[in-house]
């Protein structure tokens, strides 16, 4: 890895004098949506976002590795249906594939903070919010900004079906013009996709996610030292227990090294990697990598925005008792009701029960 990291300081000088002739990329704080506040617990639950820093930096004490995770969960949650907390139910969007890989502790952190917010304050606080509060915590507990997030989401009381699932969340092998359609769907444009693909700051991937970019034959892309130490890890091309620092240079702390990373061509998701590819975004990449306030920025107003995706606020939605529960489950039917239950059970479930976990995951 010497010779990699030698490489380092000359892209990065090349890249200084190349941003200079380039326009700046700055940050626009997003407008907030209605229904949503900056202030929204300042009565019903003042210190909502004290209970939840406290309790995550008791977990992050033990394993920082969490953070990821919980970030990660509101990237899911935000991409399919809206910021609604419906990743968090049972038996819904978690049966997708591309979210079998979510951390089954993070939902378990976040059930344990609804315990703590809702003891202190009764049940005002929504799943979703909780979740936003844990993915801004995540951040800077990790290093990274400090930043406020606008409340007041309720939760959803729909099942995600499958089907809904896979047309919402970018895949992880797709090129930056497949993710950018997911991203422009949800009104993200492209400075946006570039900052918040930054969230692999921290994090990690496995092999069934990088396997096809080493085997039968590795891509070119990928810098050779690098994907040697990758096939140690993955030496089969059916290996997909490994895993692997999405950023390779500070893997658990929240800076701009993945872009650095991207320009060494030491990316392991190509849907990452081609971002310097790409001649749209190759220019925001570089002056990420430089200029890390940029990025930090940045990505504080992304995901601002993307926090704010169809969200549900005032008499829409609810707020649920368990997040991973719905407070209003299908009733029973009454005598003559089967059929209108068969129905609704049909159109809120999905095939997902069948499919086998095969490592499938998202760009996020």
């Amino acid at each position: 890895m010497a010779s990699s990291s030698s490489s380092v300081l000359p892209l990065l000088l090349f890249s200084s004098l190349l941003l200079l002739s380039l326009p700046l990329f700055e940050a626009q704080q997003p407008p907030i949506v209605r229904g949503l506040s900056w202030t929204f617990y300042r009565s019903s639950c003042p210190n909502v976002e004290k209970i939840v820093r406290d309790h995550l930096k008791d977990v992050f004490r033990r394993d920082i590795t969490q953070a990821a995770g919980l970030l990660r969960i509101h990237f899911h949650d935000c991409f399919v249906r809206g910021c609604d907390g419906s990743v968090l139910l049972d038996g819904s969007e978690q049966e997708a594939p591309p979210n079998l890989s979510l951390r089954k502790e993070a939902f378990r952190i976040i059930n344990d903070l609804r315990a703590k917010v809702h003891q202190a304050c009764g049940r005002v606080v929504s799943c979703a919010d909780i979740v936003a509060i844990a993915a801004r915590d995540s951040v800077e507990l990790s290093g990274g900004p400090k930043y406020r997030v606008p409340l007041g989401r309720k939760d959803g009381q729909h099942i995600v079906t499958l089907d809904e699932t896979l047309r919402n969340l970018p895949p992880f092998f797709g090129n930056t013009s497949t993710v950018l359609g997911f991203f422009t769907a949800k009104n993200l444009d492209l400075t946006d996709l570039v900052a918040l693909s930054g969230g692999h700051t921290i994090g990690v991937g496995h092999c069934s996610a990088i396997v096809d970019r080493l085997y039968p034959i590795q891509d070119p892309i990928m810098e050779r030292n690098y994907a040697d130490r990758l096939k140690t890890l993955c030496p089969f091309p059916n290996s997909t227990e490994g895993s692997f620092p999405l950023d390779l240079r500070s893997p658990n702390r929240f800076d701009n090294k993945y872009y650095v990373d991207l320009m060494n061509r030491q990316s392991l998701f190509r849907s990452d990697q081609d971002l310097y590819t790409d001649t749209r975004t190759k220019p925001i990449v570089e002056k990420y990598a430089v200029d890390e306030k940029a990025f930090l920025d940045q990505f504080v107003a992304s995901m601002v925005k993307m926090g704010q995706i169809s969200v549900l606020t005032g008499g829409e939605g609810e707020i649920r008792a368990n997040c991973s529960v719905r407070n209003n489950p299908v009733r029973m039917p009454e005598d003559g009701d089967h059929d209108e239950l068969i129905r609704t059970l049909v159109s809120e479930s999905s095939d997902g029960d069948e499919i086998e976990e095969d490592g499938m995951s998202a760009a996020f």
